[in-house]
């Protein structure tokens, strides 16, 4: 899995700046949360902001520009912690296998598509041929804890 969506200048500084500024500060916006993942070669800890999907009593992090840095940590090491503000809570992720995928990455996009549609590279409103086009390279994980 190596697909990639980069973010740019403007989702880096004007989208994902106050959306970690509002979250570090206990509002979320739109479900935003903070996820700190350990880094797979250096141990460093790296924190972005995320939106954590709730679907038929369970959690799951989406990872709508592909194949990211904290997916690819995530998956290194599957310990991390979510945050809002001061509540701070130990989370273990697990990979969702691709067959698995259609219902989540469905609510997903329905909830937040309007953002985050392009991202996944479907349209606005996509079918379900579309998402399960796009399954093989949206890591998912569920998440307890």
């Amino acid at each position: 899995m190596s697909d990639y969506v980069r973010p740019g200048w403007f989702s880096r500084t004007v989208l994902n700046a106050p959306i970690s500024l509002f979250a570090k500060l206990g509002v979320s916006l739109s479900g935003a949360q903070m996820l700190s993942v350990k880094g797979r070669s250096s141990g460093a800890w790296h924190s972005v902001p995320v939106n954590p999907l709730s679907l038929d009593g369970e959690r799951y992090l989406v990872s709508p520009r592909g194949n990211t840095q904290w997916a690819r940590n995530l998956r290194a090491n599957p310990s991390a912690r979510l945050r809002l503000g001061r509540d701070e809570s130990t989370i273990v992720a697990t990979e969702v296998p691709d067959a698995e995928k259609l219902p989540i990455l469905k609510s997903y996009i329905d909830r937040w598509g309007g953002v985050t549609h392009s991202h996944f590279g479907v349209s606005r409103h996509p079918n379900d041929a579309e998402i399960a086009g796009v399954a093989g390279r949206s890591p998912v994980f569920r998440i307890t804890g």
